[in-house]
């Protein structure tokens, strides 16, 4: 095992990284099932894993294939949020799901609009965490980071803010004062 990766030979390692970008695009794309959109997200999810990580990178061993096993694991891990998540959907396309009974858009639509209400109605750091990982998909670690909070916090304010849609949604911001 050789000593960290030098300034110098980050410089050079960086530039063999713009150089084999055109077949790492190819690749995210392949892996994201030929989505352009979802390809280039990967991809640039991918560099910026890489650039950050460059002391990981062993001397001696395949720089590429390295980057192409780092873009595999990244992909792996955003498609297991995915599932974890579900599908994500915006919000003003939710009103227009088709369904086929009226009366059951006509519920969800008002569930729909009961939980934009508890949304604005909570707490602005529950808000704060609910929309950068709920609804922006940002993993615990990375919200943390962006609200400058530890992720223990992060995933504290995350279970109260469920629990305050739940309770909102159920009871109705009129009896949550009550509560």
């Amino acid at each position: 095992m050789t000593g960290p990766v030098t300034e110098p030979a980050k410089d050079e390692l960086r530039g063999r990284i713009v150089a084999f970008l055109p077949r790492l695009r190819r690749f995210c794309r392949g892996l994201a099932g030929g989505d352009g959109d979802r390809g280039d997200d990967l991809l640039q999810a991918a560099v910026e894993r890489a650039l950050s990580r460059l002391d990981q990178w062993q001397p001696g061993t395949s720089l590429e294939n390295w980057i192409f096993k780092l873009t595999t694991n990244l992909h792996i891990d955003q498609i297991r949020s995915q599932r974890a998540r579900g599908i994500a959907v915006e919000l003003e396309e939710a009103f227009e799901l088709p369904g086929e009974n009226e009366l059951e858009r006509l519920e969800f639509r008002s569930e729909l609009e009961a939980v934009r209400a508890a949304l604005t109605a909570m707490p602005p750091d529950l808000r704060n965490v609910m929309t950068a990982v709920v609804l922006d998909g940002h993993s615990y670690r990375d919200a943390a980071e962006l609200l400058a909070v530890p992720i223990g916090t992060v995933m504290s304010r995350l279970a109260r803010a469920r629990q305050f849609v739940e309770v909102y949604v159920r009871r109705g911001p009129e009896r949550m004062v009550a509560a």
